[in-house]
């Protein structure tokens, strides 16, 4: 683990701070973030980039725009992803579906998405920096847990611009393939729209039925027994 500093608490602009103490660019270290815990249809996604060794602000000026992806809009988050995958000496996405969601509960899932991402990577990492305030087991003993580490780590900040443009994407895609529900606008959180689509429409299997909005338009409770509909 690594032992920060009260400074690391009030920052707000990501770093490399939090890098530099895991080793880099000595060592390969890698940060990851996920998107779409909290949305009541489609995957979870992760996203783990490894920086370059060096890093130039006056060459690559955007570094300076990058931020936790929830800080931006969408076509902010579209130009820096293409400028991270591009700079970055490695990334990798994972999603994890909603099957596994159901499967596994989402805590679970996210962690699930977090190591696939990192497994997926091209090359060998040494230390992984996680945006959280738990680990996935698979991490534990060569990771650090960062609470908001998306505003804190510049990798972690990147994964959660990665993440959330191949999310964006997908829910677009889904969509098409389940109209009515608007997820091309919410992405499958938990909005007026989606809630009255809900209501309205029922379910789908793009829908996390352990979630509790679902689970009551399906007839049943969140832990997947039916409701009795006299009661």
């Amino acid at each position: 683990m690594i032992k920060m500093g009260s400074s690391f608490q009030k920052k707000t602009v990501p770093t490399l701070e939090w890098e530099t103490g895991a080793g880099h660019p000595r060592t390969c270290v890698a940060g990851t973030d996920e998107v779409g815990r909290g949305c009541l249809a489609g995957p979870v996604v992760a996203a783990a980039v490894v920086l370059p060794e060096k890093i130039c602000t006056e060459t690559h000026p955007w570094i300076a725009e990058v931020r936790d992806s929830k800080q931006l809009n969408a076509a902010t988050r579209e130009r820096l992803g293409f400028e991270i995958e591009n700079w970055a000496r490695a990334f990798a996405v994972a999603p994890v579906s909603v099957e596994e969601i159901d499967r596994l509960n989402i805590y679970h899932a996210s962690h699930l998405a977090m190591t696939l991402a990192v497994e997926q990577l091209p090359i060998a990492v040494d230390h992984i920096l996680v945006d959280g305030n738990a680990l996935p087991i698979a991490f534990r003993g060569r990771a650090t847990a960062i609470v908001e580490g998306d505003s804190k780590s510049i990798a972690i900040a990147c994964a959660s611009i990665l993440a959330k443009v191949w999310r964006d994407k997908e829910m677009v895609r889904l969509d098409a393939e389940y109209p009515g529900y608007g997820h091309a606008a919410h992405k499958g959180y938990s909005t007026p729209q989606h809630l009255a689509a809900l209501k309205s429409l029922g379910a789908t299997d793009i829908h996390r039925r352990t979630f509790a909005p679902v689970a009551l338009a399906l007839g049943l409770t969140p832990l997947g027994i039916a409701i009795d509909s006299q009661d």
